[in-house]
């Protein structure tokens, strides 16, 4: 076993970049992460994992992508990846999105955003669209500054407010707990698990 595991990130967007790094820190291991590859939606992760899991034979790379509409996670990893996987690949996804891992940890996120606890779902991995239930309950807070950031101005096109991933991010660094969050998702807690026990193969 080496003391220090370098890791490559690839993830959608910041909010994912910030929970994979949250996921390493936490984890006990001595991670050590690199380069942080994406920033562009699934789409640039699955035409680039096959290259990914090339590359994962001469440094680990850590693969966080949305289960979004899928039916399953094993049914896009094995739609996304043509090869077998590579032990240094730790490819995990979260249902249905990022945002139902920070839905999990009940207590924190309800005091975030500044409402009830009883307003968050029991059961995020459920939901369909994580993110508008994030932006919904937002839209309910006493926190001017959570409206203002997460949720989209009267009459605008964007899907999110304006800062709406900075906002969130610091949610994930500062109150967010993976060991709350993965009494409440199953997919949360099996990604913690697998960056846990993983050992590097060279």
């Amino acid at each position: 076993m080496i003391n220090t595991i370098p890791v490559i990130l690839a993830v959608e967007d910041l909010l994912g970049e910030v929970v994979a790094q949250e996921l390493l820190k936490r984890s006990g291991r001595k991670f050590a992460p690199g380069n942080c590859l994406g920033h562009k939606g699934f789409g640039y992760l699955k035409k680039n994992i096959g290259q990914f899991n090339k590359s994962a034979k001469g440094i680990p790379i850590l693969v966080l992508a949305d289960l979004d509409r899928g039916e399953c996670a094993p049914l896009l990893i094995a739609d996304w990846l043509k090869h077998p996987k590579h032990n240094n690949l730790i490819f995990r996804v979260a249902v249905r999105e990022i945002e139902s891992w920070l839905l999990a940890d009940r207590d924190s996120i309800a005091k975030f955003l500044g409402i009830r606890v009883i307003d968050i779902p029991l059961n995020p991995d459920e939901i369909i669209d994580p993110k508008a239930v994030v932006i919904n309950l937002a839209a309910k807070s006493r926190k001017r500054n959570v409206r203002r950031a997460i949720v989209p101005a009267r009459k605008s096109t964007a899907k999110i407010g304006p800062d709406y991933n900075g906002i969130l991010s610091l949610f994930v660094q500062n109150d967010w707990s993976v060991n709350d969050a993965i009494k409440h998702s199953p997919s949360l807690s099996r990604a913690y698990e697998a960056i846990k026990a993983f050992e590097p193969v060279y």
